[in-house]
């Protein structure tokens, strides 16, 4: 098991995740498409090429996903009771078909639970950078933990 036990868990521990990702065109065609997105800007080319951007931006759901799902391994793998919610989800930058995505996960906050004695809960701020360093997604998550068995 990966993931940290709620006691393992300190304010301002920060973990730079290992798996990276290039954003593929079908990345991008599949999640728009099973979402039934029917956003010109993520699926047309040609109406991409007459937007500000000049052509197709990644869909975002796919770009939020990408970045929880990588984070998981290091987080919450085995010790997850139930994720409570996500906050403050934000894109600074586009993410473009070819973009290499890295990110990390901040603990911000971490708190007994009030009704299981036997887990707690801990806020991170996720983050998303494209090669280039640009942030591209950032939100909290919270989540309540298992504690470490006796």
């Amino acid at each position: 098991m990966a993931g940290r036990y709620f006691d393992e868990w300190q304010i301002g521990d920060t973990v730079a995740h290992a798996i990276t990702r290039t954003v593929t065109e079908t990345d991008n065609v599949l999640i728009t498409t099973l979402t039934h997105n029917p956003q010109p800007l993520h699926l047309d080319h040609e109406a991409a090429a007459n937007t500000e951007f000049k052509k197709p931006l990644v869909n975002s759901c796919f770009t939020f996903s990408l970045m929880v799902g990588v984070s998981v391994h290091d987080t919450t793998l085995g010790t997850l009771v139930a994720n409570l919610g996500y906050d403050s989800l934000k894109f600074p930058n586009p993410v473009f078909v070819g973009d290499t995505l890295h990110s990390t996960s901040e603990c911000i906050a971490r708190r007994e639970s009030k009704s299981r004695p036997n887990a707690g809960i801990v806020t991170w701020a996720h983050r998303s950078f494209n090669q280039k360093g640009e942030l591209v997604c950032e939100c909290t998550r919270t989540a309540l933990l298992l504690r470490k068995p006796a």
